[in-house]
């Protein structure tokens, strides 16, 4: 492991930056620098992993810095899109952006509790979690494109649809995933 200033980890640091930047255009209604924002993060979020991995450049903080960076991006989309008094034609439902972020709230809760009082910690990411983490970003791309082109109806309600599904799922497979981990682990 590297230091902790590394170039992936300034990347990272700049994709955290943007994030007031995009809430504010998604308050203004300006869904074309939202869009553009959004779209830089995603880019940004690749590199900086891609030259983690292929120049080592990989350090303690990067490992703790980039999947908060992200977790930060996707819940306060969900957060802000979902206003009811901001600008826009479409907006996530209420109920879908508390969905994503208690999703989220427990698996962070939960990781926090095993790395307290457990010796045995393993959080490898699964086809579930990518899956779920694809169809919340397109989900969102979807959302901002929607108000910047006019898309059908239908094209943003199977969206959320399938994000709504994917939350679901990959919630019951990840308190699947703890409890067989934490089932294997030596008696109390």
């Amino acid at each position: 492991m590297k230091g902790p200033w590394t170039l992936p980890n300034f990347i990272t640091l700049l994709r955290l930056a943007m994030l007031p930047f995009f809430l504010v255009a998604i308050s203004d209604g300006r869904f074309d620098l939202a869009l553009a924002l959004f779209v830089a993060a995603g880019i940004s979020d690749g590199i900086d992993g891609y030259l983690a991995r292929r120049f080592d450049m990989k350090s303690a903080l990067g490992a703790y810095l980039d999947p908060i960076a992200d977790k930060l991006m996707m819940m306060s989309s969900y957060v802000f899109l979902a206003v009811p008094s901001y600008p826009g034609h479409y907006k996530i439902p209420v109920w879908l952006a508390v969905l994503v972020v208690s999703r989220d709230l427990l698996m962070l809760t939960v990781a926090l509790l095993l790395i307290l009082t457990s010796s045995k910690i393993r959080f490898v990411p699964t086809w579930v979690g990518k899956v779920t983490t694809v169809t919340l970003i397109v989900n969102v791309l979807f959302v901002l494109c929607a108000n910047l082109w006019g898309w059908p109806r239908e094209i943003v309600l199977v969206g959320f649809g399938a994000a709504a599904t994917m939350v679901i799922f990959s919630g019951f497979h990840y308190v699947y995933l703890v409890a067989r981990e934490q089932g294997t682990g030596p008696a109390e």
